[in-house]
């Protein structure tokens, strides 16, 4: 068996992101940049007025002075002519700031009346004006490669005048669980059955990490019906697998596979849950093999499939984030597997993050997964630590699952 970080290190390795695509800035929320995003105009192309207000000569613009109204400037429609000494200019914000004019007056520091404007307050140069190329200019990047866009970034690419983006493809995921004993939610459940929630939770999972899920039929126990998946991977990107990849007679995804040309990198990983589980490659489709239990299968996802789901979709590849925490009931001591406690978070009186793992870890107790924070990472030969030790987490909320 080898760690969890060598399999991790394997699969990554393994895998390359999926090609670009342009598509149109409305759908490239939650894209990967496939190149960076350049600038294609300055922004503001020229001083602007900050506010609503008047401009002015700064040398016209002491306390009490009053200064001959000339003319308004809304947005986007420029003044036409040059402020000279003793004028003033209506603007408004976003106005474009006339020649002349070096700074601007409040309307709420200012009285009109008629054709003349009395200052109530002293200006000074410069003051609430946005100089052109204050936010970028033209050719700067604003959005660089590599980066899941968020509303903000679509916010800037259009500011940037981009109608279109250069994104990485979403990467397309089958997904099959095999078993005769599995049947889809709302499906009859056949005599000793199970209803399959892998299937669902893991096209849940590559959809939340950027990716296309393709859930496929189930897949009896039997070696053609396994190895028949084969035939379904044209325009995949990497095929999951639950089930079938342990040790007893009906667990068949290795032999059914390898005789459709699965070349296996190992099988079998040091870890608790989820320690049948497999990497290979069917062709040029990676295949990654989950364990049939529901838990293990999302322990592994989180620690192994969402790294990859990183590297397909073109973002840096990495484990988990991690963070420092207290433990909240002693923990015994480990043997020679990674262990992976389900827990749940609070925040004691000093403000430490206190990790509490359930008392039963049954890699088969779905509910106990779904309603954790967090998992407590518990090291190969880990000694017992005493409660109040601290430890290291995955926090579950921070990964968006």
């Amino acid at each position: 068996m080898i760690s969890v970080e060598e399999a991790r290190e394997r699969i990554l390795g393994d895998l390359h992101p999926t090609p670009a695509e342009i598509v149109a800035l409305a759908d490239a929320w939650g894209r990967v940049t496939a190149a960076p995003v350049i600038a294609r105009l300055t922004q503001p192309p020229v001083d602007v007025s900050a506010m609503d207000g008047y401009a002015l000569r700064a040398i016209d613009g002491a306390l009490g002075a009053v200064l001959n109204l000339i003319g308004s400037a809304p947005a986007g429609h420029p003044f036409q002519s040059k402020v000279g000494p003793g004028e003033i200019v209506r603007l408004f914000t976003g106005s474009v700031v006339p020649t002349g004019a070096d700074a601007i007056l409040l309307q709420e520091d200012a009285t009109a009346a008629g054709t003349e404007v009395r200052l109530n307050e002293a200006v000074t140069a410069g003051r609430h004006i946005r100089r052109a190329g204050q936010d970028f200019a033209a050719g700067d990047t604003v959005v660089p490669a590599a980066r899941r866009l968020t509303a903000r970034d679509i916010g800037l690419a259009a500011a940037a005048n981009h109608p279109w983006l250069t994104v990485h493809r979403r990467p397309r995921v089958a997904v099959l669980a095999t078993g005769d004993e599995i049947a889809m939610p709302g499906e009859p459940i056949p005599p000793g059955g199970i209803v399959s929630s892998n299937s669902h939770a893991l096209a849940a999972l590559v959809r939340a990490a950027g990716g296309e899920p393709v859930v496929l039929p189930v897949a009896a126990d039997t070696r053609e019906a396994v190895a028949a998946v084969a035939d379904a991977m044209h325009g995949m990107d990497m095929l999951v697998t639950t089930g079938g990849a342990s040790v007893g007679e009906h667990d068949l995804i290795i032999e059914s596979l390898k005789s459709r040309g699965l070349e296996l990198d190992f099988w079998q990983i040091a870890m608790r849950p989820g320690k049948p589980l497999l990497f290979g490659k069917l062709g040029p489709v990676p295949v990654l093999g989950l364990p049939g239990n529901p838990v293990s299968a999302l322990v592994c996802a989180i620690l192994f499939l969402l790294p990859a789901m990183s590297r397909l979709c073109g973002l840096p590849a990495a484990p988990p984030p991690t963070v420092r925490a207290v433990a909240g009931t002693d923990l015994r001591a480990n043997d020679h597997r990674a262990d992976h406690l389900r827990a749940t978070i609070a925040v004691d009186p000093v403000g430490r993050i206190v990790a509490t793992p359930f008392p039963v870890q049954d890699s088969a107790m779905l509910r106990r997964l779904a309603l954790a924070d967090a998992l407590i990472l518990r090291a190969p030969n880990a000694p017992a630590l005493p409660q109040g030790s601290g430890v290291t987490v995955i926090r579950l909320d921070s990964l968006g699952l």
